[in-house]
């Protein structure tokens, strides 16, 4: 019989094990919020015998393996959850690919307004996303570009390697536009609208917005003790506002997926990525953690960061999103509400009828990639397939997951 818990020695230091290793420590020092505090016990709890389970056996009768299997937390930031929930929603994706180039873009936010961010993290990344969503409509609307309706998907990102706040949105954007509901316009397959002036246009729109937001009072302003310098935003704002107008907000644009499956992989790594994975912790002891990360200033260098267990917590619970956040967001003629009726008039428009077969092949291969194996296969003889002989209950089945 294999058990998870005692078999805990034998696996690689994870997220969880620095969690619980050191939460009681944290806890005691720091002022959590109520999310926070959520996150925290989910992930020490995932996949432990306090969310119950259940005892497997395989069905080959040469084979007597038998594998206790504990409960996933599903939260949507531990890093043992996502695997399954990322499947399902790419066989959705699938069910939505037109037959165009598909650009690439990313969005990013100054880091003059992480604090501000930090104390404001529905409001700003609300504000983030329909500030690109904005500025991508208004191009395409232009009549000199491609005059109609654009779709986009949106994925929210808030950090870098080193796990500090970076804020920026990933965008995946079909390279065309719906004009008045019965026309599809297409865009040059290798280029869609130019980046610097995109780049100025965001800022504009994304600025306007914080600046309705204060004088709406809807911004919390942290007080200048919960800040690391003497600069006051709430008396400097309009200063913050100027120099945030002079500076050049970076906007990326790659190259067009090579194709849907290119498209797919991607959605597939970017769509539940969390600030961390536990293939990239190294080491967890009373004093340190460590792990790798990419130094992208330096040529990509992967590199190890050691840093002492409140740091890397703290950094860790930066990137906590608020209850009901939804980070992958649809618009323009992908959204939710109209997103069936046009990708059907837009596949009528250019002739493509996508065959069931080919959908679910492809699901099956996603599947695979995603997970590496055949989930329900014996690990033993390779052969025959688990099945459940006995349930456990789990001891906290009062607790909502956060599975949004």
């Amino acid at each position: 019989m294999c058990d998870q818990e005692d078999a805990q020695d034998k696996r690689p230091v994870e997220l969880g094990d620095v969690f619980r290793m050191h939460r009681e420590t944290y806890c005691k020092n720091n002022t959590l919020t109520p999310e926070q505090h959520k996150v925290i016990n989910a992930i020490c709890n995932c996949r432990t015998s306090v969310l119950g389970g259940h005892v497997e056996q395989c069905d080959n009768c040469d084979c007597d393996h038998i594998c206790v299997s504990y409960n996933s937390c599903r939260n949507r930031h531990c890093p043992k959850c996502q695997s399954m929930k990322t499947v399902r929603w790419l066989e959705e994706r699938q069910k939505e690919l037109l037959p165009v180039p598909y650009f690439h873009m990313v969005f990013t936010l100054p880091h003059e307004l992480n604090t501000l961010v930090l104390y404001n993290k529905k409001e700003l990344y609300s504000l983030l996303m329909q500030s690109v969503w904005e500025t991508i409509k208004t191009f395409g609307k232009d009549p000199k570009r491609l005059n109609g309706l654009m779709g986009m998907i949106a994925i929210l990102h808030t950090w870098g390697q080193n796990l500090f706040d970076h804020n920026h949105l990933h965008c995946v954007v079909p390279g065309g536009a719906l004009v008045d509901g019965n026309k599809w316009q297409p865009s040059k397959p290798d280029y869609l609208f130019p980046v610097k002036a995109m780049s100025e246009v965001f800022r504009g729109i994304f600025i306007s917005g914080l600046r309705d937001l204060y004088d709406k009072n809807k911004l919390k302003i942290p007080s200048n003790s919960d800040l690391k310098t003497s600069l006051s935003i709430g008396e400097n704002f309009e200063t913050l506002l100027d120099s945030l107008m002079k500076k050049k907000w970076v906007v990326y644009s790659k190259h067009p997926f090579a194709g849907p499956k290119k498209l797919l992989d991607y959605l597939g790594r970017y769509v539940n990525k969390i600030a961390i994975s536990n293939y990239r912790i190294l080491s967890c002891d009373e004093k340190s953690v460590k792990f790798k990360w990419r130094d992208y200033s330096d040529n990509n260098t992967v590199k190890v960061m050691t840093l002492t267990p409140e740091e890397f917590i703290r950094r860790f619970l930066m990137h906590v999103v608020p209850t009901g956040f939804m980070r992958v967001r649809f618009f323009g003629f992908l959204a939710n509400a109209c997103k069936k009726k046009n990708v059907a008039i837009i596949r009528k428009l250019l002739s493509y009828e996508p065959t069931e077969e080919k959908q679910k092949k492809d699901v099956q291969l996603l599947m695979f990639e995603l997970t590496g194996n055949d989930i329900a296969l014996c690990p033993k003889c390779k052969t025959g397939h688990l099945y459940t002989i006995q349930t456990m209950p789990n001891k906290l089945a009062n607790v909502i997951p956060d599975t949004s």
